[in-house]
């Protein structure tokens, strides 16, 4: 009975860096030994094995074979997979990075750039920015972004631990994201202030932009930077997760943020999107907050009934001021002449 032999460890193994993907590292193995990654995973003992797929399914059989080829432990392996990514969150993350670190080398991907939640470089601690010419932060001023930067880690750390499992608060990650991206009004062209400065000419010529619907999503008045700074055409984003799994850097930093600020304020943010909502916008955001916890429902309507009798409120009370001044001139003149009646008349 013949036996397959067994696979020598490879004479110059490269060391994985800090947070690197396993298609990163055998990627730079497979270049460092002159062949395309196919023909690597086969000398490895893998053929026609997709190194995407090792990624998110490394079993015990390609982990041992990986093992026995590069000298690597089992779970050093798998400490470069995304095992510990839930199923349902695996759309949201990409195969190559997604944002680029200027100080990392463009050989290596690290496995914190393939989420879109991810700002930061986690071996330099830099601000990463957008690939290939993609809209980035740069609309942002620096005292913005340190702002912003509050609401973002909160959004990051929840986004990161839905990923993972882990994060049990409600109304979940997926609920807020699904209220974000509802309209709360009607889609509308660009407005004076979202145009671009253009003459007459130029505005005939640009008539299918100028009056182009464009949709409004409550993210924009939940983080209204975003909206000041997003270019017109590229505010709207995809609905729920899809948002942020083809998201551009900017869009998903808007993102993160109005998933911060609505774990933090779920009641008052909500409230205001409906106050600031056409009809059809608010039925569309009542249905999709019908998938929250019952009490932060009716803690939010609540909290819009007592906002749209503000206003009223506001007014009768000034009306009342001036009812008082006069009222007071009034009774201040009565009072002086009164001394001259008898009791109980005035």
């Amino acid at each position: 009975m013949s036996t397959a032999p067994a696979l020598r460890v490879l004479p110059v193994v490269l060391k994985p860096e800090p947070d690197e993907r396993l298609t990163s590292w055998l990627g730079r193995l497979a270049r460092l030994y002159g062949m395309p990654i196919e023909a690597f995973l086969e000398c490895c003992g893998l053929p026609r094995c997709d190194v995407n797929d090792l990624e998110w399914r490394l079993g015990g059989g390609e982990g041992a074979l990986l093992a026995a080829r590069t000298g690597m432990a089992i779970d050093a392996l798998r400490a470069m997979t995304f095992e510990d990514i839930m199923p349902y969150a695996r759309l949201v993350a990409a195969r190559g990075s997604r944002y680029a670190c200027p100080l990392c080398p463009a050989c290596i991907q690290r496995k914190a750039t393939a989420f879109p939640w991810s700002f930061w470089c986690p071996e330099h601690g830099v601000r990463l920015t957008a690939k290939g010419g993609g809209r980035g932060l740069e609309g942002l001023s620096e005292a913005q972004l340190m702002m912003l930067d509050l609401n973002v880690r909160l959004g990051a750390m929840r986004l990161a631990n839905w990923a993972r499992g882990r994060d049990e608060r409600l109304p979940s990650v997926p609920q807020l994201l699904d209220f974000l991206t509802t309209r709360y009004r009607k889609s509308s062209p660009p407005s004076l202030a979202e145009q671009p400065r253009l003459s007459l000419q130029a505005r005939r010529a640009n008539h299918d932009f100028l009056t182009r619907p464009i949709a409004r999503q409550a993210l924009l008045l939940v983080v209204p930077d975003y909206d000041r700074v997003a270019p017109v055409l590229a505010k709207p984003v995809r609905f729920g997760l899809f948002s942020l799994a083809q998201g551009s850097l900017l869009q998903n930093y808007a993102l993160a943020v109005g998933v911060g600020r609505l774990s933090a304020d779920p009641v008052g943010y909500s409230a205001a999107v409906l106050l600031a909502s056409d009809r059809e916008g608010e039925e569309r955001l009542r249905e999709t907050l019908r998938a929250w916890p019952l009490t932060s429902r009716r803690r939010i309507y609540a909290r819009l009934r007592r906002l749209r009798v503000a206003p009223s409120d506001a007014l009768a009370g000034i009306e009342r001021g001036r009812a008082g001044q006069k009222g007071g001139q009034s009774h201040k003149f009565r009072f002086s002449q009164s001394h001259n009646y008898a009791p109980g008349i005035s």
